[in-house]
């Protein structure tokens, strides 16, 4: 007889945290709750209670539990929620959701479509995908998602949880978790998740001696004073408040007729003593004792598959026949034991973790031994290839009969599949298992792929203390190509974290180990890994050589076509990827042609992320190339249909810098939204910073200083200063800046600083001015000559259509100051072609040789200063429209007064008669210069700044210069 409260019982306060979270979501407030107890506690009571006020509300509910079978399975809890929403609502159609389909692909398989490759996308990108679906499901209503028994989930489902709760603030979101109070990385996540404000933990504890007697009544049916007290004794005694344990107690007593109605009353009849553990071992051993004996052995084989068992796995263990075997699984559900698993139509669930625990203890050692022994061996020898739950379940079995070495086995070889499909957490559960346990001539190589496993997580340092521990292995032998091998794998992870000397140490380790003639693959890698490596600041002087970048790409040639000889394609992509970065220095049609090669490789031998990878090179180098981002944008939808969020993002970076280069602002503001805070929250730095480096680039392109300096601010956060972005920074950002100041000086210094970077680092980044901004300038001061220019333009750098521009501005200069005024116009024509897509530089180029022709008596200088003056006043940039100004009135033009201009003035000052003149030099006292900078900015006299000062004074009430710029930046920082 089954004993069950129809309510909750003493849980009032938990209900009301419930309650007053979904009426936050409700209001667009995104909360996160865990309800922390032992087995037993109501914790699933609580979220059964969640959910049907969420659905009462219209909120769709997601729902999902992690398995509590021991066996690692990545992100089980979030495929079975998933399916809980999706498995009759179909695909969601909201185009917002698009981009995500192929990451939530791998935890709703139903969205694969059919010729997709699939891309392994990380664990923040699938994060990612998870709070935008979340998101636009709560978007009218607000969105549950309950996951269970999270201190049995994988660490990949941990580290899903915590991006999700870390930024659902401002999301229509409730997340509710249920976990044990275990030591693991679920208990670390909810203890720091409560310490950082992020979300509320409720720790269930046990029900009260009122409590009890309430709860009893309510499985009775009856009134609390209606229970007997030697049975409320007895159950508070030994039940010790949980609910769980109180339910099961009474069934037995109920069962056993210990517990009757006689007459309308409940009487005990018997009342023996005996200790909590042993009593609820007893109370299931007898209620298997009057069960069938073909439906007992059938409950005691399937809790020695855990709590949670595949009724395929439960036929081969026990060999009954379909119909013997489904008549005794009905017998078992009749009796109050297990149910079906609502999540998966082939399996089975205990009512209760602890119900399997008991069974399997109501067994003496021995017996529970043997029965694992024949478990796994029916399952290993079962004639089906095991995938790598079956290798975990059949390690857990020949663990409990004691065979540690053959389970050390079957858990590394289902962690190295994990470590191959990219689930990396996983993978070092399952090596951390194994690693202990492994025969002693297993142990090294479960050590080499568990330090690899933890080197591709993420845990470099681990991976290199595991990596010192290693036993020596005798060189030039098959031990030792396997130990060669692993360093080459731990040198490219500490490559890609740009740890150069710990990366070194692991080439000199694998060049030992695999002597002076390595297998051709094998050296092939460990040469690309190695010119990676050169690649890196910091590896000359620190026992190693300085290397001739042609010498590193000639062997990097060589080891592209060994890999392809050999059959080894991810390593050929990787060596022509190299190559395209080295062979910028010769040009970008031979970048372009090694990525070419790269996309072939890759199309041919199915690696989805390889071909991307080459497509946004190629797109990346066309836009350098030309301006144009058609390339660009197929490349960015390649990316999206394969899923691959963290390359979206990177063209998307692309895509914003293109976009500001050609004064899309618009466009660039957009993308910077859409994509900067996304970077930030799945980790990806590289195109965080050049997304902040653009947001920066276009206040700079603007003339907006503060708004870059805010900018730039936040680009140094994120290590921006040391990162390959430096010359970018200093050039392409704040010299171009500078110059829309009209302060030449600090423009050039601007340009002379990135140069001297790039001089001390490799640097594949060709707009930072060296090829283009900088010899302009020099060619302007008399500093450079043609030798110079011409280097300029022989440099790889100097084809790209940014910088070719300002080379055919210079170029033109030159030939006007040596009296050639056709050539002159003649490069001056391919200037106003090639700046075409670039209306800031263009207009800038203007204003910039009009003097040196006025001066040489070349061009049309008149013309080129009204042109840019007119787009410079109408972009709001006053230092460059005034400059424009002062130099029509030095060559004698007549110089049209704007009347317009007062749209620009905010309303309050406009109201108390600040006129535009008057506005233009109160918009540069944020930066409290003096009456000498403000008039060299705006080319008027120093007099008439004092002038306009004064009557700033005057109409706008401030006591002195101070409060006047104060109030100036106060103005600057509210939005327009």
């Amino acid at each position: 007889m089954r004993a069950t409260s129809p309510v909750i019982v003493g849980r009032d306060e938990e209900i009301g945290l419930l309650s007053s979270a979904l009426d936050a979501v409700q209001r667009r407030s995104g909360r996160a709750l865990f309800l922390l107890g032992e087995a037993g506690i109501g914790k699933s009571r609580l979220v059964g209670e969640c959910a049907y006020r969420a659905y009462g509300l219209g909120m769709p509910v997601l729902r999902g539990r992690a398995t509590s079978t021991g066996l690692v399975v990545p992100f089980r809890p979030l495929v079975e929620a998933l399916a809980s929403r999706f498995r009759a609502a179909g695909t969601p159609t909201d185009p917002e959701l698009a981009p995500y389909h192929p990451a939530l692909a791998r935890l709703v398989p139903e969205w694969r479509r059919a010729g997709s490759p699939g891309y392994p996308e990380t664990v923040v990108e699938l994060a990612e995908a998870l709070l935008r679906l979340l998101s636009v499901l709560g978007r009218d209503a607000g969105c549950t998602i309950l996951l269970e028994d999270l201190h049995d989930c994988d660490t990949e489902t941990v580290a899903v949880v915590e991006y999700v709760i870390d930024n659902l603030a401002d999301l229509p979101i409730l997340f509710l978790g249920t976990l044990r109070p275990e030591p693991g990385p679920a208990l670390d996540l909810v203890r720091s998740a409560e310490r950082r404000h992020v979300a509320i933990v409720s720790e269930l504890g046990p029900l009260h001696d009122d409590q009890v007697r309430t709860l009893t009544g309510a499985c009775l049916e009856a009134g609390p004073q209606e229970i007997p007290e030697a049975v409320h004794r007895r159950l508070a005694e030994r039940a010790a408040g949980n609910p769980y344990l109180l339910e099961v107690l009474l069934a037995d007593l109920l069962d056993t007729g210990r517990l009757r109605r006689t007459d309308g009353v409940w009487e005990a009849v018997e009342q023996p003593g005996g200790s909590i553990p042993s009593d609820i071992v007893r109370s299931w051993a007898r209620r298997l004792e009057r069960l069938d004996e073909p439906v007992r052995d059938l409950l005691l084989a399937s809790a020695t598959l855990g709590s949670q068992f595949s009724v395929t796995v439960l036929q081969t263990v026990t060999g009954f026949e379909d119909r013997a075997l489904f008549t005794h699984l009905r017998s078992a559900v009749e009796a109050g034991v297990i149910a079906p698993d609502g999540a998966a139509p082939d399996r089975y669930t205990f009512r209760h973790s602890l119900t399997a625990e008991a069974l399997i203890s109501s067994l003496v050692p021995a017996e529970r031994a043997s029965l694992a022994r024949r478990a796994a061996a029916a399952i290993e020898h079962s004639g089906e290839p095991l995938d790598e739950d079956g290798r975990q379940l059949v390690a857990s079995l020949q663990l409990a009969a004691g065979d540690r070495a053959g389970a050390a086995r079957q858990f590394a070889e289902a962690g190295r599949r994990m470590l191959a499909s990219g689930a990396h957490g996983s993978a070092v559960v399952l090596l951390e298992r194994a690693h202990p346990l492994a025969a002693e001539a297993d142990r090294a190589a479960v050590a080499e792929s568990l330090a690899v496993a933890r080197a591709e997580g993420g845990d470099l340092d681990g991976a290199l203390a595991l990596a010192d521990a290693l036993p020596p292995v005798p060189t030039r032998s098959e031990a030792a190509a396997r130990r060669g091998q692993f360093h080459i794998d731990l040198a490219w992870a500490a490559v890609m974290a740009e740890r150069t000397a710990d990366a070194a140490l692991q080439v000199e380790a694998a060049r030992v180990l695999l002597g002076p003639t390595p297998p051709p693959g094998r050296r092939a890698a460990l040469v690309v890994v190695d010119g990676y490596l050169a690649l890196l600041p910091g590896l000359p002087g620190k026992g190693r050589p300085y290397r001739d970048p042609a010498e590193t790409e000639q062997a990097v040639q060589k080891a592209a076509e060994t890999a392809e000889a050999e059959g080894l394609p991810v390593v050929a992509c990787q060596a022509w990827q190299l190559l395209a970065l080295l062979r910028r220095e010769e040009g970008f049609d031979a970048a372009d042609a090694a990525l070419e090669r790269m996309l072939s490789i890759s199309t041919e031998h199915a690696l989805p992320v390889w071909r991307v990878e080459a497509l946004v090179r190629l797109g990346a180098n066309a836009f350098m190339r030309t301006g144009d981002a058609s390339r660009l944008l197929s490349a960015r939808a390649a990316a999206t249909d394969l899923g691959a969020l963290l390359l979206t993002r990177t063209v998307d970076g692309l895509l914003a810098m293109n976009a500001v280069l050609c004064a899309r602002w618009d466009e660039a503001q957009e993308i910077i939204d859409r994509s900067a805070g996304a970077s930030a929250r799945v980790g990806d730095l590289s195109a965080h910073r050049y997304l902040l480096l653009a947001g920066a680039t276009m206040a700079a392109h603007r003339g907006r200083r503060r708004d870059m300096d805010r900018a730039l601010a936040a680009f140094r956060r994120a290590g921006g200063e040391q990162s390959l972005l430096v010359p970018l920074r200093s050039g392409l950002c704040r010299a171009f800046g500078a110059l829309l100041e009209e302060d030449r000086e600090r423009a050039s210094a601007g340009l002379d600083e990135a140069l001297s970077w790039e001089l001390d680092h490799p640097s594949y980044y060709y707009l930072s001015g060296r090829y283009g901004l900088r010899p302009l300038l020099r060619v302007l001061a008399g500093q450079a000559d043609r030798t110079e220019l011409e280097e300029a333009r022989a440099a790889p750098g100097g084809c790209l259509a940014w910088n070719r521009q300002f080379l055919d501005l210079a170029d033109a200069v030159l030939l006007g100051r040596k009296g050639d005024p056709a050539g002159a116009a003649r490069l001056m024509a391919s200037f106003v072609q090639r700046s075409a897509p670039f209306p800031v530089a263009h207009h800038l180029g203007l204003r910039l040789v009009a003097d040196a022709a006025r001066a040489d008596g070349w061009g049309e200088p008149v013309a080129w200063l009204r042109t840019a003056e007119e787009f410079f006043y109408g972009a709001g940039v006053q230092p460059v429209s005034a400059a424009c100004r002062a130099a029509l009135r030095q060559a004698g033009a007549s110089v049209g007064q704007h009347r317009g201009g007062w749209d620009r003035i905010p309303s309050p000052l406009r109201t108390s008669g600040v006129t535009p003149r008057e506005y233009e030099v109160f918009v540069l006292l944020p930066e409290r210069p003096g009456n000498q900078q403000i008039a060299r900015r705006l080319s008027i006299s120093p007099r008439t700044v004092e002038k306009h000062m004064a009557s700033l004074l005057n109409k706008t009430g401030r006591a002195d210069r101070a409060a006047l710029c104060e109030f100036a930046a106060e103005c600057a920082a509210e939005p327009a």
